[in-house]
């Protein structure tokens, strides 16, 4: 919240993928100096704080998708286009979340790319929506987002519900657990996962011997795991991000918890195995999407990412990029820049990208959501299992 005046005066001019510095920008849709449209594009995350890992690696995915497309060179309705993008700093704040939404409305973007979090995604959704701006998010995972009613949600990896579900049977059918404990930080992304994990893991017979909950902010969790060590369960299941698995898993480990740990897509991450340390090892979290090495195109991807950033993909770069591209190919396929007239076209996608084919139902979520399991083994993630998407294994 801090500095909120001074943030809104220079939000809208601050262009981060033309590195431009202080130079003034021409407004949105007008032409350059050589009759080249100017079209900005629109992308929030969280850029500071515990998880900004993670909104600073979707701001570099859609940097470099927009890099790559200004490259190649955009005609769009028979105007040389180039493309900007408008980054801004939600902090993972749903307040601060509705905020940004407005500085991006006004700075004139034509859609964005986002939020990160689902908390921050879904109350800056309807003030897109007002606005008739396209919002494709590409990690927001609770359901809520694309079930509001709105014309312009889309996203581009599996729900809750599907996620929950795969958890559940992951946490039954193969780790055995016959009784469990769920631990969930209280946002719209983690504890909707958690009580989709928890209706799973009932329906498949197991027991919730204990559910507790904390914050997207603590880093001591000795209460909450002394209750849960006394409740001897088969495995713990946490929603939330990393910045608070990491630590939970060192105290579970200090305590003597011998329950298996199992986390969502936020857990999945290189920073989660730093955090946590050598108590990292035997974890297992899911992630939406594919294995990235059945990703027709992430081999590439990471290579120039890591080249052009000097640093590790995190998660959902690859999707961040894909959204990108799914947006532009809708104005190509429109002809127009215009929300108004590429809106619709989106609906229509069907997109063959970094992490595979992009199509989405009638609601706005990605077709054959898939999920992978993964756990960490000599300080690595490797796959365990995956279901859902073009192959099922």
């Amino acid at each position: 919240m801090r500095e909120m005046a001074k943030l809104g005066a220079v939000a809208a001019a601050v262009l981060l993928a033309g590195g431009c510095g202080k130079q003034a920008q021409p407004a949105a849709g007008a032409a350059g100096n050589d009759g080249t449209e100017v079209v900005r594009i629109g992308q929030a995350s969280p850029l500071t704080g515990p998880i900004a890992h993670l909104g600073k690696d979707v701001e570099q995915g859609a940097r470099l998708a927009i890099d790559d497309i200004n490259a190649a060179g955009v005609e769009i309705g028979g105007r040389k286009v180039r493309f900007e993008l408008v980054s801004e700093d939600d902090q993972g704040d749903p307040k601060m979340g509705a905020q940004v939404a407005q500085r991006l409305v006004d700075a004139g973007v034509v859609g964005v790319i986002g939020h990160l979090n689902s908390g921050t995604t879904m109350p800056a959704s309807r003030l897109y929506a007002d606005a008739g701006l396209p919002q494709l998010s590409p990690s927001a995972t609770n359901p809520d987002f694309t079930r509001q009613g709105f014309k312009t949600t889309y996203r581009l990896i599996a729900n809750d519900v599907q996620q929950g579900i795969a958890l559940g049977r992951f946490a039954v059918d193969v780790l055995k657990a016959r009784t469990v404990a769920v631990v969930d930080d209280r946002t719209a992304y983690g504890q909707g996962l958690a009580d989709e994990f928890e209706k799973a893991v009932r329906s498949q017979g197991a027991t919730v011997v204990k559910r507790e909950f904390t914050t997207n902010n603590a880093t001591d969790f000795g209460a909450i795991l002394t209750s849960i060590k006394a409740a001897q369960p088969d495995v713990v299941f946490y929603g939330g991000m990393d910045a608070q698995a990491g630590p939970m898993a060192r105290q579970m480990k200090r305590l003597g918890i011998h329950a298996r740990l199992l986390g969502g897509d936020s857990v999945q991450t290189p920073e989660f195995i730093r955090l946590a340390g050598d108590a990292a090892d035997g974890v297992y979290s899911s992630a939406c999407g594919v294995p990235r090495d059945r990703m027709p195109g992430f081999t590439d991807f990471n290579t120039r990412y890591k080249a052009r950033f000097n640093t590790e993909v995190q998660v959902y770069s690859p999707y961040e990029y894909d959204a990108v591209h799914v947006l532009v190919d809708a104005m190509k396929r429109a002809g127009s820049t215009d929300p108004k007239v590429f809106l619709p076209e989106i609906a229509k996608t069907d997109y063959h990208g970094v992490t595979g084919r992009v199509a989405f139902d009638k609601q706005g979520d990605i077709r054959d959501g898939a999920v992978t399991f993964y756990q960490v083994r000599n300080g690595k993630w490797e796959v365990v299992s995956s279901v859902g998407g073009a192959k099922a294994t």
